[in-house]
């Protein structure tokens, strides 16, 4: 029997000759469906917010788990609706999509004709069944002054080792935006062990199945973490703006390059099919749609005249990590002048977006640390490879870009390092000359690595040898950024465990920048 087994063949036929729609070369699209089980598991989410709209996605999946997720291999009509009230009272924009089986039955509607710097609420039908209702907040008209934003930053999620607590915290702030810096998705088998640089420890739940390679493993992966409720509350709590990191495809992946030495014509069958899966479960626009192992994901937002965003991909464009990726070291390889971080065109891009700005603050969004933090014990500098420091010029070049154009109040927000850091940018840290350049916020983790803990030994290290770095902290959790014309200031929100769901948020400390000073101080 179908995995659609709920709809019987008589009604099937009755409803497609009741109006169903010929879609495409002879496809047809279902007439209200009668669904097997609840098709909204997956939740629903926005993202990419303008002045006049946004991206708002589900993915219609009864059995999310299951081989074709309960649904036909069929075009399916999915109903859409945005208004200006949480009842719905005021529909202010509906219209249909259709979820099509080569995109797992997602659907990415871009709406339009909204009202800027505003909140609206949006919800989904598909035959007898509705969706729950999210929440997205238009941008302010471009260029307007605005008193304030508040948005969150987030990211890490390893499903096997926590639980999405910070998720359900984060849901409750009321944010204009959420920025998520990627490893939304961890690729790797399931474990019943963490085993890692925050040490050992029990997982408190499992992925199913093993490491994911195929198009239908990254799908399956994805419909494991999205039918979490607290990040579906996340997701529904305002607008995302998502980029990716690394095990979104394969751990420290850069390029054409994974760390097993796989053949790049090989790996890229993976990548494609990576890219493909989280466009389909990301609420990206169009822009963003995959071609083969290639998505275009770098771009750029504005809030008002307040923010200027830039998302970048430090993944896709990157040369090979150097000294072999080694922890903690270095070589003449951090020194190669052929080194690429962003890409030729990513970088000429981003320095041609911050030229022509007109913002109060200009902000890096993007994914490793740019600070050059030496790692090692002892004289000898030491760096984290997979992050700028290991990539000596083209890191140079974009700082000698922001002190030399005068680009000022430049925050850049990080993640990856499963941390919390703060800290001030300089040529070479190990030399620090004048006033830095700009400042570096970088947000922990919600779940990857455990419970943690208030400061590692190598995190005080790191405080000790280091002086333009300002804090460290090792719990998870998630940053708040409240802004304004005159400050910046970033909150560190963290959870005491994530083991049990029932872990105590509090804000473990707040740093701030002043307009016109990027040095980092207490707030």
């Amino acid at each position: 029997m179908s995995p659609f087994n709920a709809l019987s063949r008589r009604g099937l036929l009755l409803g497609l000759g009741a109006g169903g729609t010929v879609l495409g070369a002879g496809r047809q699209a279902l007439a209200d469906p009668i669904f097997a089980d609840y098709p909204f598991q997956l939740g629903v989410a926005a993202g990419d917010p303008l002045p006049d709209g946004f991206v708002i996605w589900t993915r219609l999946a009864p059995k999310p788990l299951e081989i074709g997720n309960g649904m036909p291999s069929a075009p399916v009509p999915v109903k859409w609706e945005v208004a200006s009230d949480a009842g719905f009272g005021t529909v202010v924009r509906s219209g249909e999509a259709i979820a099509r089986p080569e995109l797992a039955h997602a659907v990415h509607v871009e709406v339009e004709g909204l009202e800027p710097g505003r909140p609206y609420f949006y919800r989904f039908n598909a035959g007898r069944e509705r969706s729950a209702t999210g929440r997205a907040r238009t941008a302010p008209a471009l260029g307007s002054a605005i008193a304030s934003a508040r948005f969150g930053v987030l990211g890490c999620q390893a499903y096997e080792q926590g639980f999405y607590t910070a998720h359900r915290k984060a849901a409750e702030e009321e944010l204009d935006f959420i920025y998520c810096y990627g490893d939304y998705i961890y690729e790797g088998r399931s474990s019943r062990v963490y085993n890692g640089s925050g040490g050992t420890s029990e997982n408190p739940r499992q992925h199913f199945g093993g490491e994911i390679y195929s198009l239908d493993d990254y799908r399956r992966r994805y419909a494991q973490y999205k039918m979490d409720t607290d990040l579906q509350a996340s997701h529904a709590s305002a607008a995302w703006f998502v980029t990716w990191d690394d095990h979104e495809i394969d751990n420290n992946w850069v390029s054409a390059l994974d760390q097993d030495g796989v053949p790049p014509e090989i790996f890229a069958l993976r990548q494609q099919a990576a890219m493909q899966a989280f466009y389909e479960h990301m609420p990206l626009r169009r822009s963003a749609f995959p071609r083969g192992s290639a998505l275009q994901l770098y771009r750029k937002a504005s809030w008002g005249s307040l923010l200027d965003l830039n998302l970048l991909d430090t993944r896709q464009y990157r040369t090979d990590q150097p000294c072999n990726d080694r922890w903690a070291s270095a070589c003449a390889g951090v020194d190669a002048d052929t080194a690429q971080v962003l890409g030729q065109a990513q970088e000429a891009w981003l320095f041609e977006s911050l030229n022509r700005s007109q913002a109060h603050w200009n902000v890096l969004a993007q994914q490793i640390m740019v600070m050059d933090l030496d790692r090692k014990e002892g004289p000898e500098p030491g760096y984290n490879l997979d992050t700028w420091a290991g990539y000596r010029i083209p890191r140079q070049r974009l700082l000698r870009h922001l002190r030399d154009r005068r680009i000022g109040n430049t925050v850049v927000l990080t993640g990856d390092e499963h941390q919390n850091y703060a800290g001030e940018l300089f040529l070479d840290g190990r030399e620090p000359e004048g006033a830095p350049i700009a400042s570096e916020f970088v947000t922990t983790s919600i779940s990857s690595s455990g419970d943690g803990q208030d400061q590692r030994a190598d995190g005080r290290r790191y405080l000790a040898d280091n002086p333009f770095l300002k804090f460290n902290n090792a719990q998870r959790g998630y940053v708040v950024c409240d802004v304004t014309a005159e400050r910046w200031q970033t909150e560190f929100k963290v959870l005491d465990k994530v083991s049990d769901r029932g872990g105590t948020l509090s804000t473990r400390a707040k740093f701030a920048v002043a307009s016109g000073d990027a040095r980092v101080v207490s707030a």
